[in-house]
């Protein structure tokens, strides 16, 4: 049977979350053939567990000629390796859909997607229902956003963190505005922000509050959709990120599928 190449961008936690699911069988109908991170010592690493080729550039990673390439580090890696991923004939599954949340950049890849042939796929990361969420979208008018609850030690290194949101005994909103200001301010921690808005009424209008919750572990993302004919809600809670690398080997599974979910 012919599987289909694919290979890894990013080879951290995430990445390795969807090298570990392809090892263990979870991906029957692919090959992992190569591997390709900023930090060498994780990309070899990565590459020695799973038998396939560490790349040392995005060009050596891409002579490989995967038919995905799945991006799992962070909105600027994307940036860099979007264009020529799809230039060399690759498939694009995108993790740090946050970089999207930049009009001009989003607009570049769509019509380069569609000058190649190829497709870019978001996966679910963190959150879910893309399907009806969007399905809410077409139908009418409607308000969108989402509500994020994390515990306050991991908003350590972003602009809104303060030592008293540690000692704080109630929660408190820490951020409150559009998808695109949310991304701004929070690079890595919101791509679920920008998903949301993707699938709904845009990042400008898509509502986003940040809250930080004393002794909360995890992340709790709920969606909010309101419509004339239509009310979504989506809850996701997740102890870790993990959620997000297995949202990928899930997306891969669909994408093989002979049946598939919409």
């Amino acid at each position: 049977m012919h599987k289909l190449k694919f290979a890894i961008a990013g080879c951290g936690f995430l990445g390795n979350i969807v090298a570990d699911a392809w090892r263990q069988g979870l991906l029957a109908d692919y090959e992992l053939v190569g591997c390709f991170g900023r930090n060498a010592a994780s990309t070899a690493a990565l590459a020695d567990k799973n038998a396939c080729q560490p790349c040392t550039t995005l060009d050596e990673l891409l002579a490989l000629r995967p038919d995905y390439v799945v991006e799992a580090a962070s909105p600027g890696l994307l940036r860099d390796i979007a264009q020529p991923t799809l230039n060399a004939g690759a498939n694009l599954i995108v993790l740090s859909i946050g970089a999207f949340a930049d009009a001009d950049f989003l607009a570049s890849i769509e019509a380069l997607a569609r000058t190649t042939g190829r497709r870019v796929h978001l996966a679910s990361g963190a959150i879910g229902g893309f399907d009806v969420l969007r399905t809410a979208a077409l139908m009418s008018a409607i308000d969108a956003g989402i509500r994020t609850e994390k515990g306050p030690a991991s908003l350590r290194g972003t602009p809104i963190f303060n030592e008293e949101l540690l000692t704080a005994s109630a929660p408190s909103e820490v951020f409150s505005g559009n998808a695109r200001d949310a991304i701004g301010l929070f690079p890595t921690k919101v791509n679920v922000s920008v998903a949301t808005a993707l699938a709904t009424a845009g990042v400008a209008a898509t509502q986003v509050s940040i809250n930080s919750v004393p002794g909360f572990l995890g992340d709790d993302h709920r969606i909010e959709v309101r419509g004339e004919e239509v009310h979504v809600v989506v809850d996701t809670y997740s102890r870790t990120s993990a959620i997000a690398g297995w949202s990928v080997v899930a997306l891969m599974r669909n994408l093989a599928a002979p049946i598939a979910f919409g």
